[in-house]
């Protein structure tokens, strides 16, 4: 299978997320690829779509709720077509957040067997404290320690990641 045409779904509540699926989606388009990029929530099918990005943040120690209804919605597609994942995790660049960050993304998918993704990566994330209920904002400072040569590094090496998907999903 060729990975011509790429549905790059992304959860993001306050649009850190939403910037990484964007940086993501220019790399991918300017290796002639096409690329859908929508809200996960906005995703009716993916018969259009030869492979799938999924992008969402890790909030409290949990992956995004529209990434899990995505998965949950779109199981059999999603088993048919090479899948990558990538996550917006802790604030901080620290070896310790990212191995806490990384381990909650991997018992999220964890819940789910059949999902075999041919890459996984998680991302330092941003924290804009203007976007949050004033409950949310107390004691937060701004932070954006998104590391954009590490986000363009990833999104350079998945179409030939894409493209391996005879290894992943055997059933097809």
């Amino acid at each position: 299978m060729n990975a011509n045409s790429i549905l790059l779904a992304y959860a993001s509540r306050y649009g850190s997320t939403q910037d990484v699926a964007e940086s993501i989606a220019a790399a991918l388009r300017q290796v002639g690829l096409r690329v859908d990029m929508r809200p996960m929530q906005d995703v009716k099918g993916l018969d259009q779509s030869d492979a799938i990005v999924l992008g969402a943040a890790i909030y409290n120690g949990k992956w995004h709720p529209d990434a899990h209804d995505f998965l949950s919605r779109h199981q059999k597609a999603i088993g048919q077509r090479p899948v990558a994942v990538f996550a917006l995790g802790p604030l901080s660049t620290s070896e310790e957040a990212m191995r806490r960050s990384r381990g909650q993304l991997e018992r999220d998918l964890g819940m789910y067997p059949w999902l075999k993704p041919v890459a996984v990566e998680v991302f330092v994330g941003k924290l804009d404290p203007s976007k949050l209920s004033l409950f949310e904002r107390l004691g937060s400072t701004a932070s954006d320690r998104r590391d954009w040569d590490a986000i363009r590094a990833w999104a350079d090496s998945l179409p030939a990641q894409l493209q391996h998907d005879e290894v992943t999903n055997p059933a097809r």
